[in-house]
């Protein structure tokens, strides 16, 4: 077990932010996404963010005031927020007693299949209403198609030079 502790971390100042990247801890490779605390100073708000990975947040300390398409919402200490691909989105805090701390978790949106599934026959396939003594079984390829192979492994999430992902 690895234990992480937001005291200890070394920080960037960001803004009016201080972040705390989990790159520090040399988990490159290890996890499937990034990773960071980030403390918003009492009376301040996070510079307006939009990214391409989802974002789940967690309250640690004090009350975020999440504002996004409109509209803000409260989030309490030990409440959470998910921010979709793309959602513009800005961290207030709003309360004078002492800084806002979150820890955020950010990654890329899984793909979506670019193949049809094994259950929709196309358009050059006999429907699966007419079965063929000539198809392969579903669990074996064609002669005529590749055999599936795993998706390559990809990098994690990495964090974009200057942005803060809150």
């Amino acid at each position: 077990m690895r234990t992480f502790d937001s005291n200890s971390a070394e920080s960037a100042t960001v803004g009016p932010l201080e972040v705390a990247r989990w790159e520090q801890y040399g988990l490159t490779g290890e996890l499937p996404f990034g990773a960071m605390w980030y403390s918003v100073p009492a009376g301040s708000s996070s510079l307006r963010d939009c990214h391409p990975e989802l974002e789940l947040s967690i309250v640690v300390a004090g009350t975020a005031s999440v504002e996004s398409a409109g509209t803000v919402t409260e989030v309490p200490q030990g409440g959470a927020f998910l921010l979709d691909s793309d959602e513009a989105h800005i961290v207030h805090n709003n309360h004078q007693a002492g800084p806002l701390t979150i820890f955020s978790a950010y990654w890329m949106p899984l793909g979506e299949a670019t193949e049809p599934s094994a259950t929709e026959p196309s358009a050059t396939e006999p429907s699966a209403t007419e079965p063929s003594a000539t198809e392969p079984s579903a669990t074996e390829p064609s002669a005529t198609e590749p055999a599936a192979t795993e998706p390559a492994a990809t990098e994690p999430v990495g964090i974009g030079t200057g942005a803060a992902h809150v």
